[in-house]
């Protein structure tokens, strides 16, 4: 019997966006030595990422109002306003439109 295995996909809801968080590295210098921290050494998570996915948009006075972001879009986003998932081992950010608060151009 041979069975495919489909991949998860992850469809945010409304105005919400997936995203694939930034994976930043600290790089030090000692005297000749480098050394690159990744950022699992860090405290402080990405405020940085690529959009995955985005939902249909929000409804506003009865009207669907597009979302203002699309995939591939590079962002800058509120480090407060994410809700962690974690999909096939990888850990993505799903927020809400307006905690994006700037495109990457």
């Amino acid at each position: 019997m041979n069975r495919q295995i489909k991949k998860l996909k992850i469809v945010p809801m409304g105005d919400r966006v997936l995203l694939r968080p930034e994976r930043e590295t600290e790089e030090k210098r000692i005297g000749s030595v480098r050394i690159v921290l990744p950022e699992s050494v860090s405290k402080e998570k990405s405020d940085r990422g690529k959009v995955v996915a985005v939902g249909e948009g929000r409804f506003e006075d009865g009207k669907l109002v597009p979302m203002r972001v699309k995939v591939g879009d590079a962002v800058i986003f509120s480090k407060y306003g994410y809700d962690e998932v974690k999909l096939d081992g990888e850990e993505l950010y799903l927020v809400k439109e307006d905690s994006i608060l700037a495109v990457i151009k």
